[in-house]
Parts: structure tokens; sequence; C-alpha cells
């Protein structure tokens, strides 16, 4: 079991380290096309942090593992909620002043909603993956639309600093999203043999292994984006940075695994990891827009946060061992 093992770490690594610089890549040649700062923040950031998760999902799901590909989906939705917001609120309170932001929230449990409609006859089937891609071509036409007419937002100054920031060349631009791409790819299998192979030598299922250390692995770019955007005191990019990624995973990761093979849905899915992602979203809209005036995460609530990411693991952990 060494050589799986260590595929996952090596594939881990590799998938961070490849994602970071797709993301650089992804923004800076958007930036040279003249597409808005807001704009890519919303779909070119959140779409390269979720390229992970979209490539490891699919991947799993030719291969005929819809377990990892359903529980690395779902897991890092979870921990992108509880595990990053609850550790970086933790580090620094997270003030919501961006409406765009706000906006996505609610958004983002109706969503929710939806993949809970279609797990329910415990089949995912190409019906259903075009119902989520849809739905997802429908929101990315309404982020365009949002993007190009939100200037002004302070999402928008957040964003335009960070990409100047780099200050990268087109030529270099290119090369980084297409060796970033290529590589994501090759980390994305490495992750996948490991796991699976792991999972058979110790006997847990491919969904645990897939809610857990696929999860957790596929999510380090969002939580690496989200402590850089507090340490710049850029709360909003730290927010929108995983509800983009959350958005991207609910609707198109699973929809893409789902269009590639029919996905088989374990009942635990629903009645406990959907259920789980729902309360969670549900919790983070109260947070976020239930209040007068501006969203605010606190210390207090980033540490239930943690916390509730602890109990659920832990509940996984115990229908195990």
């Amino acid at each position: 079991m060494t050589l799986p093992l260590l595929a996952i770490v090596a594939g881990l690594a590799l998938l961070v380290w490849s994602a970071d610089k797709f993301v650089d890549g992804a923004a800076a040649t958007a930036r040279y096309a003249g597409m808005p700062p807001l704009l890519i923040g919303m779909v070119i950031i959140g779409f390269g942090t979720s390229a992970p998760e979209m490539v490891v999902s699919a991947l799993a799901a030719s291969q005929g593992n819809p377990g990892l590909a359903l529980g690395n989906a779902y897991g890092s939705n979870i921990t992108n909620i509880a595990l990053i917001l609850g550790l970086t609120a933790l580090i620094s309170p997270i003030a919501v002043a961006s409406q765009v932001v706000r906006k996505e929230i609610p958004i983002l449990l109706g969503i929710t909603l939806l993949s809970g409609a279609l797990l329910i006859d415990g089949h995912l089937g190409q019906g259903d993956a075009l119902i989520l891609l849809a739905v997802f071509f429908v929101l990315m036409g309404w982020s365009i639309w949002q993007g190009m007419r939100g200037r002004g937002d302070p999402l928008d100054a957040e964003v335009s600093e960070d990409i100047d920031s780099e200050g990268m060349s087109l030529k270099s631009a290119l090369f980084w999203l297409v060796l970033g791409l290529v590589l994501l790819v090759g980390a994305s299998r490495l992750l996948v043999w490991g796991a699976v192979e792991v999972a058979h030598s110790l006997g847990i299922s491919d969904l645990i292994i897939g809610l857990t250390i696929v999860a957790v692995g596929t999510s380090l770019p969002e939580l690496a984006s989200s402590l850089m955007a507090i340490k710049k005191k850029e709360h909003d990019l730290a927010l929108g940075n995983v509800l983009g990624s959350n958005l991207f995973n609910t609707l198109a990761v699973v929809g893409i695994a789902a269009g590639i093979s029919p996905l088989a849905v374990d009942p635990a899915v629903l009645s406990r990891d959907w259920s789980v992602m729902m309360g969670l979203t549900l919790v983070l809209l109260v947070m976020c827009v239930g209040r007068k005036g501006q969203g605010r995460i606190n210390r207090v609530e980033g540490g239930l946060l943690l916390a509730a990411y602890v109990g659920y693991t832990l509940w996984l952990l115990s229908t195990q061992f």
C-alpha cells in the first residue's frame, strides 16, 4: 500500500501547484482579453479553483467509481464552508460588502435544493446531468451580465488589484494556462488511482475516501486563495472564491461526471452528506445575508463552522470502523 499512499501525496501536491498556476495563467489571459475584473473573480478564478474537483470526479466516473466522484464534489462543498471559511473567519472575521457575493448565496441554496431533488431516486443519469449543466450555463450567462455591470463593486477592485500585482506577460500567461491544465489532468489520474487502491486495501468505501482525503486535497486551492485574500484584507474575494467553487462543484462537477457515466447514488449521500451540505449553506445564508446592514462571519461563528466539520468527519469515520 506504500505506492498508492505516495501517489496520493504526490498527486495532491502536484494538483495544488498546477491548479495555482492554471488560475494565474487563466486570470492574466482573461485580463489581456479585456474581461472585467469582477467577472474574472467570479468565473475564471471560480472555475480554476474547482478544476481539481472537476478533473478528479470526471476521471473517477469514467473509471466506474461513482462514490469517489460524488464524494469529491459534495465533500469539497462541505470542506469549503465548514473548514475553509471557518478557519478563515477564526484568523480574521469576514465582512461581506459585495452585493454580487450576497446575491450568490441564495442562488447556491436553491442549487443545493435542486441537487437534493435529483438525488431522491438514487440515480444520477444523463437527464440529470443535462439539467445541472443547463442551470450552470444559465448562471454563467447571468454572471457575465452581472460582471459587465458590476464596476464599482468592492469585489471588482479587489480582483483588479490582485491580478495587477502578478505582472504576468501574455506569453507567460498562456504558457502557465496550458501547462497548468496538462499537469492538472496528470495529477488527478495519479490521485484517483492512489485513492481507489487505498480504499480497497483498507476496506473503506470510495465514497468516504472522496468525502475526506480527496475532498480536502482538491479544496486546498480554495484554502490558499481564501487565506491570501484575508491577508490582503480582501474579504469579499475570500468568500467569493468559496461560493464560486461550490456553484461549480454542485452543477458542473457533478453534471460532467454524471454525463460521462450514470452514477448510482448511495442512500447515505442524500440522508447524510447532502443534508450536511444543505444545512451549512443555510447557515452561511443566515450569517451573510440574514442581518440588517453588512453581513459578517465572526470568530465565534468561524469556530462553530470548524466544530461542525470535525463532528461531520468523526461521523464519517464512525461508519467505517
